[in-house]
């Protein structure tokens, strides 16, 4: 639902089409969630379904024009009041991969792992690359500069390295998880082979008595 209630956000500043739309929310986000021209104006289309923008004519160039309806501000209103639920999280690709993984004979889970420990460094090697240069004041290529827009990049850029270290971490705490349970199954190996090799000896002293 960001995207929807994205385009209420900049609408409620004005009337603005399609590409404009699109423009000014990779703007706001350092183009972090890139959108096509195609998927804002089919979340325009819903929008205008549901009663929250209208039609506001066009330019001379034929643009067609959106504006918010009051039904679109209390809509818009009612999502910056409301926390976002963490009830039903977003489906995790990796937290699927490893869960899969552990599950599948022949997986190398601790390369699994690893080779995404690796990616993830250098993806918060990269996101604090770019925050050094936000503070620097060097303008995000491809976006107008403006004080509000840089704020919201440098917001962007922080959920994303906060959550990359998170991430890693996690991953940390897997890769303990596969030791401790390696040394747990091999303990209990060792411990069958014990048994096992007690059990003949065992039913011998009964057969020879």
């Amino acid at each position: 639902m960001s995207i929807r209630h994205g385009l209420l956000a900049l609408l409620d500043q004005g009337p603005r089409y399609g590409y404009q739309l699109r423009t000014e929310f990779e703007a706001r986000t350092g183009a972090t969630w890139p959108l096509n021209v195609g998927q804002v104006y089919t979340t325009l289309s819903r929008l205008e379904r549901d009663g929250l923008v209208e039609a506001a004519g066009e330019d001379e160039e034929g643009h067609q024009f959106y504006a918010v309806t009051d039904a679109g501000r209390t809509e818009l209103r009612t999502w910056f009041d409301t926390p976002v639920p963490r009830t039903n999280p977003p489906r995790d690709e990796l937290a699927i991969k490893l869960a899969m993984a552990v599950t599948v004979p022949g997986v190398d889970v601790s390369g699994v792992v690893q080779g995404q420990r690796r990616h993830s460094i250098k993806a918060l090697q990269d996101y604090t690359r770019l925050k050094g240069r936000a503070l620097a004041g060097e303008p995000r290529p491809g976006t107008v500069p403006s004080a509000s827009n840089d704020l919201a990049w440098l917001l962007v850029l922080d959920q994303l390295i906060f959550q990359t270290e998170a991430e890693i971490r996690w991953l940390d705490h897997c890769e303990t998880r596969l030791a401790q349970q390696a040394e747990t199954l091999q303990a209990r190996n060792a411990e069958a082979a014990r048994d096992g090799g007690a059990a003949p000896a065992k039913r011998g002293r009964r057969m020879r008595a």
